[in-house]
């Protein structure tokens, strides 16, 4: 296929995946994509992240976290963006007028790569890879596909942003996990737990249900809010 090809494939699945008839999903979805509402999930990951490491650990993880959401985020903003041109489906004068938008947001210019997909699957990745347990990965996949998606569904990325995001965010959050693992290694180096209440990282089961509980309650909470408005 030619890149014409895809970008209209692209475009199509964009058309067919953007917005609905429906306030409530509008609501949900615009919750969704905010920062502002995962910020209570943070805060009890820090909590997690402190109740399992030394406080010289958690200096390091939050370190290099950090740095997987700076090289996700300014990779696809500062370069990507401007490099590529491409505009955001909400701002193409092509589509602009086929697409649906919520509260007339329109988001910048640019769309390729999509920061949200680069940003959250960054954080995705390294956070599983930390920690190591099953349910925890399903529901990291689950939020930063849910994120991801509501770009779509509110008109400001094409799946072709998202689908590139992704790809660069995984392998950023990898990378960094990578260096940031070897340094753990080198200042814990029998930090191995064989255990049901353990994950293999040494992380307790329990305040991963904690983490999750919190996290599957700002769903509910965005879902009432959607409700409410």
């Amino acid at each position: 296929m030619a890149l014409e090809d895809w970008i209209g494939l692209d475009q199509r699945l964009l058309l067919l995946l953007n917005g609905s008839n429906s306030l409530f999903f509008d609501h949900l979805m615009n919750g969704i994509t905010s920062t502002v509402a995962w910020i209570p999930v943070a805060v009890v990951l820090f909590y997690v992240l402190v109740k399992n490491n030394s406080m010289r650990e958690v200096g390091l993880i939050v370190l290099f976290l950090a740095l997987s959401i700076l090289l996700a985020d300014q990779f696809s903003s500062s370069f990507c963006k401007p490099y590529f041109a491409r505009f955001r489906p909400a701002q193409d004068p092509l589509l602009m007028y086929l697409v649906d938008v919520v509260d007339g947001y329109r988001g910048g210019r640019y769309g390729f790569i999509s920061s949200h997909a680069a940003n959250t699957f960054a954080v995705c990745i390294f956070l599983a890879l930390l920690v190591r347990n099953v349910w925890m990965t399903f529901s990291l996949v689950l939020w930063a596909a849910l994120c991801s998606y509501s770009r779509i569904y509110l008109g400001v990325h094409y799946p072709g942003d998202i689908l590139f995001g992704m790809l660069w965010g995984l392998l950023v959050g990898l990378s960094t996990y990578m260096a940031c693992a070897y340094i753990l290694r080198r200042m814990s180096p029998d930090r191995n737990f064989i255990s049901t209440q353990y994950t293999s990282t040494g992380y307790a089961v329990a305040d991963l249900d904690i983490f999750q509980s919190v996290l599957y309650l700002t769903y509910v909470v965005l879902a009432i809010r959607a409700v409410v408005l």
